[in-house]
């Protein structure tokens, strides 16, 4: 009998570990930016979504989680929680990502 929902396997998970296998660790709305710019368009709610199935699939580790003060439309504290790559997670080392991180290197 086949095996109902969603695919285990995500190609947009797959490219936000070679992001964070190359940056580290990252909050969510930064992976997004980093992920449109590199590979084609998803929405920031699929980068979220992909975010917690990694955490539950071990592909993905919650870093630590910053409370970051400034001026927000919700107010002045925002809580950012930030990944890094989980033990189950195969980075295959894309060469465009490093690529496009070291390139972005130098602007810092």
């Amino acid at each position: 009998m086949a095996s109902r929902g969603r695919p285990v396997k995500s190609e947009i998970r797959q490219n936000m570990i070679e992001i964070l296998n190359v940056i580290g660790s990252a909050y969510g709305y930064l992976i997004h930016k980093y992920y449109n710019e590199l590979f084609p368009a998803c929405t920031r709610e699929n980068i979220y979504y992909n975010l917690r199935k990694g955490v539950k699939l071990g592909e993905f580790e919650l870093a630590e989680i910053k409370q970051e003060k400034g001026a927000y439309s919700w107010g002045t504290v925002v809580e950012k929680k930030y990944y890094k790559v989980g033990p189950n997670a195969v980075p295959r080392g894309n060469p465009r990502v490093k690529e496009f991180f070291d390139k972005l290197k130098p602007r810092k």
